[in-house]
């Protein structure tokens, strides 16, 4: 593995505190999804974007795009100790869990399987895809 170092030998980006990011068409139903029906912790930045807050120090800025695509693929995952029990409440927040050919779901929308947590994924407003997983 090559590993990209500036003139004194020092990594490239080794402490810098990175980020990821993801468009929506609204920001302001992003917001309230996230915030709301989520239940993240949500800023809102001077220049339009939202910022996401998470446990332990990470962030995910929204960003709006008027020509946005949502993701085809998982955008973000989020673990917890009882994917029963969180489906629950995503459901009583409004929140359906999409069903995919060929994956193994139960009546629910939950995925169990061998080799894999069990997980489910739904969208946001915007249309990207999410997770919430057994870990």
């Amino acid at each position: 593995m090559v590993t990209a170092r500036d003139e004194s030998g020092a990594r490239l980006f080794e402490h810098t505190k990175a980020f990821g990011g993801f468009s929506v068409d609204d920001i302001e139903a992003a917001g309230r999804f996230y915030g709301e029906t989520l239940g993240l912790r949500v800023s809102a930045q001077d220049n339009g974007l939202l910022t996401l807050h998470f446990d332990g120090g990470g962030e995910t800025i929204v960003y709006p795009k008027p020509d946005h695509v949502p993701a085809a693929f998982t955008i973000l995952n989020f673990p917890v100790p009882d994917i029963d029990a969180a489906v629950d409440e995503l459901a009583a927040r409004g929140v359906e869990l999409e069903r995919y050919d060929g994956f193994p779901q139960d009546g629910r929308g939950i995925q169990r399987g061998p080799g894999t947590p069990p997980i489910g994924w739904f969208k946001d407003p915007a249309g990207n895809i999410l997770a919430v997983l057994e870990m």
